[in-house]
């Protein structure tokens, strides 16, 4: 996948997750763990979300490529982002989602770390 089509899928997801009342608060944080495409807020509960696009399904649906290895890796980042912002995670309200896009279809998943 292309800088730009990953760009416009992240694009879309954020716009997608902004309409249904999160807000933005870091898009494309780097760590030494990898990165986190977006991360939202949702009322109190700080959500790191994980797009993933496939333009065809041929090779599988972009869900199926957040595998347990990319989860940990995730949640690692996710954990810096947080020491990061002075951000506790035993008293702060966390969740890990997932936008998986396939052509046009979109879909939200919620809580899947």
């Amino acid at each position: 996948m292309s800088l730009l089509q990953g760009n416009a899928a992240e694009d879309k997801a954020c716009k997608y997750l902004v309409e249904q009342g999160l807000t933005l608060r870091c898009r494309n944080y780097r760590t030494r763990y990898g990165e986190l495409d977006l991360v939202m807020q949702d009322q109190n509960t700080v959500v790191c979300v994980e797009v993933k696009y496939r333009k065809r399904n041929q090779y599988g649906n972009a869900i199926e490529f957040v595998t347990a290895k990319k989860l940990q890796r995730i949640q690692a980042a996710f954990e810096f982002y947080l020491l990061d912002n002075n951000l506790n995670s035993t008293t702060t309200p966390l969740r890990i989602d997932v936008v998986a896009i396939d052509g046009n279809h979109l879909q939200w998943l919620k809580n899947i770390g």
